[in-house]
């Protein structure tokens, strides 16, 4: 590390952000999960995280809110070509019997591998100290995570960055389906003692009885709508984001739907919705839960997708740079790395 220049630019057969360093030198670690077997509306998010480690070494690494997170050792695993093969093997299997219940069996099966996978690999990740972040791929991989950091941490919460509620059930009969991520956390995971999500504008009638009633207590959903109605009425987003925050507990995972940000951000995205966030308010709202003296404890990002033809880079460049946003706060939660206070 002594000879590498953070001014320099990055070689294409670098390592994530064009830095050289190792799983076993790094603090986090990114787990590529190239996965989109439920995806029920545009495709290629598989191909997002080929797409971000692509993209990310355009990302200069000085950073004027946390200083120099990259000094910390940062590594993305290499793509599991099983993983590859398993979305692949399920993709073609619905491509023309969608909605064959022995098609369904069949993606809720591979789904269920798939979760293993991404339990197994975040499990190893924590016995070691590693901070995990998942990089997907659609919103339902990150579950097994959810699972092995509830072994880790008794009680904690999840901050939802997202367009949708994501709380259906079964979506189009798949168990594990990227529309249901949260439902299935709720359901399953019984350490997760607070969900707040931030950006939400599609979802179903039943998804809001089952936030509102059936998970009232533990829910916590703030509607774009509402969050654009009190800008309008005046009020700041640094007292919104405070608002936004409070019902969460010390340890929190952040999981980033990049569909939760104005589509302008992320074009190619699977389900895009009018509306959403600024980088710059997400941004925010992670460093106000950093400074609130809350730990982030590991992260996913999900939906990225360079389109199926793959000839647009701004979704990547987009994710990659809301990837380091999240990294650089994730550290300095930890006391890893410090705040500029000069930022």
């Amino acid at each position: 590390m002594s000879e590498f220049d953070p001014n320099a630019v990055a070689s294409e057969d670098s390592g994530i952000f064009g830095l050289p360093y190792t799983e076993a030198e790094s603090a986090l670690v990114y787990v590529p999960v190239p996965w989109e077997v439920t995806t029920s509306y545009g495709g290629g998010t598989a191909n997002g995280p080929s797409a971000i480690l692509h993209a990310s070494r355009q990302v200069d690494l000085f950073d004027l809110e946390i200083m120099r997170p990259y000094e910390a050792g940062l590594f993305m695993l290499p793509e599991s070509a099983e993983v590859r093969a398993w979305n692949a093997e399920a993709c073609a299997k619905l491509k023309n019997n969608r909605h064959a219940e022995k098609s369904i069996q069949y993606a809720n099966a591979m789904g269920e591998k798939l979760n293993q996978y991404v339990f197994n690999e975040t499990k190893r990740l924590l016995a070691q100290n590693k901070i995990p972040a998942i990089v997907g791929g659609d919103h339902s991989v990150p579950f097994g995570a959810f699972q092995a950091i509830a072994e880790k941490y008794p009680e904690y919460g999840v901050l939802h960055f997202d367009a949708h509620s994501d709380t259906r059930e079964a979506f189009e009969g798949f168990t594990w389906s990227h529309a249901s991520i949260m439902y299935n956390a709720l359901q399953h995971i019984p350490e997760i003692k607070k969900l707040v999500q931030v950006g939400i504008r599609d979802f179903c009638e039943e998804e809001y009885d089952y936030t509102h009633q059936v998970q009232k207590d533990r829910v916590h959903v703030n509607f774009d709508l509402h969050l654009k109605h009190e800008k309008m009425h005046g009020k700041t987003w640094a007292a919104l984001t405070e608002k936004m925050i409070s019902p969460l507990p010390k340890h929190v995972w952040i999981s980033f739907d990049i569909d939760g940000l104005d589509p302008s951000f992320c074009p190619n995205t699977g389900t895009p919705v009018p509306g959403g966030l600024t980088f710059d308010e997400a941004n925010y709202l992670i460093a106000a839960l950093v400074r609130s003296g809350r730990t982030i404890i590991g992260f996913d990002l999900n939906e990225v997708s360079p389109g199926i033809d793959q000839a647009s880079e701004w979704d990547a460049n987009v994710g990659a740079r809301l990837l380091y946003k999240l990294t650089a706060w994730t550290l300095a939660s930890q006391g890893i790395c410090q705040q500029n206070r000069d930022g």
